[in-house]
């Protein structure tokens, strides 16, 4: 279900159209299980995905003076200690992207699908929000794509680093939905994994979708298919296929 939190920061307009790419089998596998598949943050693909920026990290090394004498070393060790902590910790969140646009995207298309049978759903960031209804809490909100050399992000709650990309990722315009699933032991050892590869979230499916795009160079029998099958699952959705491919007028 969706939880607010501070950390994520909300588009000024939620009826904003989203967008995520997919190939044919991860389409029948949603509309088949009504879940989205939430990746864990380190098997993203993106080696900086939970990081911290190097001015938080150069930060650590600093004892404010209002610490007391006695408890400067105690303080020293547990800052060497939140190094540790924050490697793992991406280990223990889960995440689900879409790509913010009003249009649907060249880029995204050549970036996400390995062939010409894909798809795109095409929901908006509030139809989003309300087809979150798994029991687990799930944050939402806009990722902001910062200078991980020059600039730092809030260090005062562990979930700033996955609201947070490199600017190279700009591109992406991402909307992200977040799980956490903290250590379920007393020591809260962050080494023993609570998430696996990933973790699969019931949404309501007739309210998350509201289009389907074909790929601009699907032929039309993939189109067909698609419409057959979600037929099938007793579902309507308007199927339309990209125009990208069109012809040119001169």
């Amino acid at each position: 279900m969706y939880e607010e939190h501070p950390i994520f920061i909300q588009p000024d307009n939620e009826e904003i159209k989203i967008w995520r790419y997919m190939d044919f089998t991860k389409l029948t596998s949603l509309i088949d299980s009504n879940c989205l598949y939430f990746v864990r943050a380190d098997k993203l693909g993106d080696p900086f995905e939970g990081s911290w920026p190097r001015i938080n990290v150069s930060a650590r090394q600093f004892i404010p003076d209002d610490i007391p004498k006695k408890a400067k070393q105690s303080f020293s060790y547990a800052m060497k200690n939140l190094g540790e902590l924050t490697r793992n910790w991406p280990r223990h969140n889960a995440i689900n992207s879409w790509h913010m646009n009003e249009h649907e995207s060249a880029a995204m298309w050549k970036l996400y699908l390995k062939s010409d049978e894909g798809i795109a759903i095409q929901s908006t960031y509030a139809r989003l929000k309300r087809s979150l209804i798994d029991d687990q809490k799930i944050h939402l909100g806009i990722v902001k794509y910062i200078d991980y050399e020059k600039e730092w992000i809030d260090a005062g709650n562990l979930l700033s680093p996955f609201v947070h990309k490199r600017k190279s990722y700009e591109h992406e315009r991402e909307i992200r939905a977040v799980v956490t699933k903290w250590p379920n032991n007393k020591d809260f050892d962050f080494k023993k994994d609570t998430i696996f590869d990933g973790l699969r979230i019931k949404v309501d499916i007739k309210i998350l979708i509201e289009r389907i795009y074909i790929a601009p160079s699907a032929e039309t029998w993939f189109a067909a298919l698609v419409k057959s099958v979600i037929n099938k699952y007793g579902y309507d959705f308007e199927i339309v296929h990209s125009q990208l491919s069109n012809k040119p007028l001169f």
